[in-house]
């Protein structure tokens, strides 16, 4: 049966073969930016140390070296590596694969299963693995750029150990851009701001960043020093990871939420427009900053909420890219806006409180008569109109009777909240003023 390998082109002449292959790292002590994976003290060194080979998922970015990984960990263990991709590969497929590996198993050859992809199979396909893990006829590795705890079956969590790959950072591009050029035999012709530039438009993919190196190489063969707008001109930026519907998406606007919530008025903008950048939908980006505006601001200032309301209209009417202005300055007013969760914790605890104490019925004084019924009953009876009253306000109880009066909302003080607190401690007064004379209490 023939192995459902992703195209390798390892036995390809060089010329042609990309030179993110060329360079693919031939041990693990060749691999850039994972050294908390695979230097002295990482965790695979020493899994492979201690002989005992257990299934792992790797989660990271793209070209970050997963697959490069999992092929020199088979060969340091002396496994079979077997690789296929969730994306191309079905439960026949995954049959066949399993035989294959029971078939090995038996012949004193153990396999190392290697899964591109891993989140794009179903919950059922993913239950498929859990037999083969537990009575070791392989060694399942699974390689995804989405967020495992979201993505995969806790029960296949269960059974794998989740290690994190990081983007390569600066340091790491560096080391790749030297082989690069040991690799050719020349240096790049980059200005000491272009070389850092570069870095930058890879995003952290290494593989991506050879392919712009091979890019530069073929336009400057007898050409001068680049500078950063020489080499903007010649390669493109790779597009910011970012997935609309998964971990970038979800990653980012909950650090947007929280900048704001800790008034921090640029890094705000740096999310907002980030976001903005990678094609996020502006009117999704709107409904969140009027979230923001009842959840953490609330009435410690009422303006708040009106000035996302206009900034989402602003936006429809002007369109991109004028109405993204308008968000931003959203944004800006809202990191910078007293801040008071005291509306949303109160909201939280008098539904808790609601959904606790079932039906009560209110205070019949409160409620209409329509019929003669209902006021011999005594529906509306002793309802005092609160504004035939000199102050406005009759103290009278709206609750329950069965429940008592309950308190719900704390302002806090900051903002406008401090001047609602103000006027609830007013009413507070009047009101046991009030009880207070039919009662016979005092104060």
């Amino acid at each position: 049966m023939t192995d459902l390998f992703i195209e390798d082109l390892s036995n390809a002449p060089d010329e042609d073969r990309p030179l993110a292959d060329l360079l693919r790292p031939q041990s693990l002590a060749d691999v850039v930016g994972q050294d908390h994976l695979v230097g002295e003290e990482g965790v695979l060194t020493r899994m492979i140390k201690s002989g005992r080979l257990g299934s792992l998922v790797f989660w990271g970015p793209p070209g970050s070296g997963k697959t490069t990984v999992a092929r020199l960990l088979a060969q340091n263990v002396d496994y079979r590596f077997h690789q296929i991709s969730a994306i191309f590969s079905g439960v026949a497929d995954l049959k066949k694969v399993f035989e294959q590996a029971r078939d090995l198993k038996r012949s004193g050859k153990r396999t190392l299963l290697f899964v591109d992809e891993i989140h794009r199979f179903n919950r059922a396909q993913q239950d498929s693995f859990l037999p083969v893990m537990e009575d070791g006829t392989l060694v399942l590795v699974g390689a995804t750029t989405e967020n495992p705890s979201f993505e995969l079956n806790s029960a296949l969590l269960s059974r794998a150990q989740v290690l994190t790959f990081k983007a390569h950072d600066d340091e790491a591009a560096e080391q790749l851009l030297r082989r690069a050029e040991e690799h050719v035999g020349r240096t790049l012709l980059l200005s000491e701001d272009a070389r850092i530039s570069l870095a930058e438009m890879a995003d952290g993919d290494g593989r991506a960043l050879l392919g712009l190196v091979e890019e530069i190489f073929a336009a400057t063969v007898d050409g001068d020093e680049l500078d950063r707008e020489g080499l903007e001109r010649i390669v493109q930026r790779r597009a910011p990871v970012y997935d609309k519907g998964q971990d970038g998406h979800y990653n980012l606007i909950s650090a947007l939420h929280k900048t704001i919530r800790g008034s921090d008025p640029d890094a705000a903008l740096y999310y907002l427009t980030r976001m903005l950048v990678s094609g996020e939908d502006p009117m999704f980006l709107a409904r969140r900053l009027i979230r923001m505006a009842v959840e953490d601001i609330g009435l410690a200032d009422p303006l708040a909420l009106p000035q996302c309301v206009a900034a989402r209209d602003a936006y429809q009417m002007l369109g991109s890219p004028e109405g993204e202005l308008a968000l931003a300055q959203a944004a800006v007013y809202l990191a910078t806006a007293p801040k008071s969760n005291a509306v949303y914790t109160a909201y939280n605890q008098a539904t808790a409180f609601a959904k606790k104490t079932g039906s009560p019925m209110p205070p019949k004084s409160i409620l209409n008569a329509p019929t003669k019924l209902m006021k011999n009953e005594g529906y509306n009876k002793g309802y005092i109109y609160d504004h035939d009253t000199p102050e406005g306000f009759s103290g009278q109880d709206y609750f329950p009777d069965d429940l008592g009066r309950q308190e719900f909302y704390h302002p806090v003080e900051r903002g406008f909240e401090r001047d609602v607190q103000k006027r609830m401690d007013y009413f507070k007064r009047l009101r046991f003023s009030k009880t207070a004379g039919k009662t016979g209490l005092s104060e």
